[in-house]
């Protein structure tokens, strides 16, 4: 499967976890177009959706955001936020890390930082967000760097520049691992470098993947911001679809 040609539009992340048998079935007769040529054509064919607005949020709830839906699921809990300071002694450690130790969601405690507010539920708050927060006063703004659902404990740091926000590295358990091109899979003890992303429409970072006994490792040459346990990393070969994993 190859990327689309309007970088803007492209899907592929949001397939990643298709197979072969699932694509021998597919059609893309739009993918070598960018959306303003569809547009073009849907116009001369005089279709009532050639000047349709794009569609955003969630598809399959209508129209409301996702943070609107998810208050009208789940109930209220308030929980304290805590700010984390930037020089934190974790972040300033300057022994060299295995692949594993950058591969490691760093743990907060909450007589690390600072109380500077409360949230109405961890659960409506994902790594990297800024808005919804609530606190002001601060000289840079706050985001996300951790959500701890167990204590209904958000941590955030100042800036998007704060260390707690970047890895280098992240791990997908072995039975996660999913490859497009099988005959590119790599076993135990070998490296292959890719492109990869860790959400939709992020340009390709530079990484390589490393397998091992207990799963696959990305490692990224750049520090990626906000990479959250539960989503996709995908990774490619110039602008093929070479597989995927749900990040540990």
């Amino acid at each position: 499967m190859l990327a689309g040609h309007d970088k803007a539009k492209d899907q592929s992340y949001f397939l990643c976890q298709l197979t072969q048998e699932q694509l021998s079935k597919v059609l893309f007769p739009i993918g070598h177009l960018d959306k303003s040529a569809v547009r073009e054509i849907a116009t001369q064919q005089d279709l009532v959706t050639a000047d349709k607005k794009d569609s955003q949020g969630l598809c399959f709830i209508g129209k409301v955001s996702l943070p609107d839906f998810l208050q009208q699921q789940l109930k209220p809990k308030k929980g304290e936020i805590i700010e984390i300071p930037a020089d934190l002694e974790k972040y300033t450690e300057s022994r060299p890390k295995t692949l594993y130790e950058q591969s490691l969601k760093k743990q907060y405690l909450p007589e690390e930082g600072v109380r500077v507010g409360e949230h109405d539920g961890a659960h409506f708050f994902t790594i990297g967000q800024r808005k919804g927060l609530g606190v002001g006063g601060r000289v840079e703004p706050l985001f996300v760097i951790d959500t701890d659902v167990e204590s209904n404990t958000i941590f955030v740091g100042q800036g998007k520049q704060h260390p707690g926000l970047y890895r280098e590295a992240l791990k997908v358990d072995s039975s996660e691992i999913h490859w497009l091109r099988h005959d590119k899979r790599i076993s135990n003890g070998e490296t292959l470098e890719v492109s990869a992303r860790i959400r939709y429409r992020q340009p390709l970072q530079k990484a390589h993947l490393y397998q091992t006994e207990e799963g696959l490792y990305v490692w990224f040459e750049s520090p990626q911001s906000s990479i959250t346990s539960g989503q996709f990393v995908a990774w490619y070969h110039e602008n093929e679809l070479l597989g995927s994993g749900v990040i540990a």
